[in-house]
């Protein structure tokens, strides 16, 4: 989730969003945002797909890098 993590907190960086007014646009509760973005294993995909739908991407199943 780490990489999840780190491209969201760069997205939203870049669109100039802080961590409350990115999680008050997409649905999303502030703490989930906080947990998204500091890399916690445990998170609902269903909820990660609904923060990575603000940049028009989604997860998908892939290889684990090495």
């Amino acid at each position: 989730m780490s990489r999840i993590g780190e491209y969201i907190k760069e997205e939203r960086k870049k669109a100039g969003l802080t961590q409350e007014e990115f999680a008050f646009r997409s649905g999303l509760g502030l703490r989930f945002v906080r947990e998204l973005e500091q890399g916690k294993e445990t998170v609902r995909l269903d909820k990660v797909n609904q923060a990575l739908a603000m940049f028009g991407c989604e997860a998908v199943p892939g290889k684990k890098e090495r």
